[in-house]
């Protein structure tokens, strides 16, 4: 029985493909966090946010990552800001091998420019508060077991990168 696989870092760095592709080649199950609330709420991040509030988010998130820890052999690619929750913060360095993914702002706006879904984001300044939300979070990322950066490689060889981090476990 193997521990949870934790990816976690920025909007659009490429948790849920890349953690899609790990989890089928390792052959265990795939979780995204953001996609269970809302499979659970019948509604998009971005609806939940403008509708219950970023609180109302942030309790279902805390509830969705802690509902893993009775579970085993997934991978699991938590919301950009999951990590930022002390709970499931302690809960993942301690039960989980987490794996902060990492890239620059320029890279992170070129991919979320193509996706308008992203609550936290206008539709206007978006490098701006995408600087501004990574100078929040990059201390507490760096708490992660591991990181990769994923402005330099192809899905391939981070693919490869994140299965030797978590084989060695």
């Amino acid at each position: 029985m193997k521990k949870n696989l934790i990816l976690l870092g920025m909007m659009a760095v490429g948790k849920t493909t890349l953690g899609k592709i790990v989890a089928k080649k390792q052959k265990l199950a795939f979780a995204d966090i953001d996609k269970l609330i809302e499979k659970k709420n019948l509604m998009k991040i971005s609806e939940i946010f403008k509708k219950k509030g970023e609180n109302f988010f942030r309790t279902q998130e805390e509830k969705e990552v802690l509902k893993f820890s009775n579970k085993n052999n997934y991978v699991i690619a938590l919301g950009g800001g999951a990590f930022m929750n002390k709970n499931i913060r302690n809960y993942v360095l301690k039960k989980c091998v987490s794996i902060w993914l990492d890239a620059p702002i320029n890279v992170l706006n070129n991919r979320v420019k193509k996706n308008i879904k992203r609550p936290l984001l206008g539709k206007k300044n978006n490098q701006v508060m995408l600087e501004k939300i990574y100078k929040e979070r990059k201390d507490i990322y760096k708490l992660a077991n591991h990181k990769i950066d994923c402005s330099v490689f192809s899905k391939e060889s981070i693919t490869k990168k994140i299965i030797e981090i978590y084989e060695k476990q």
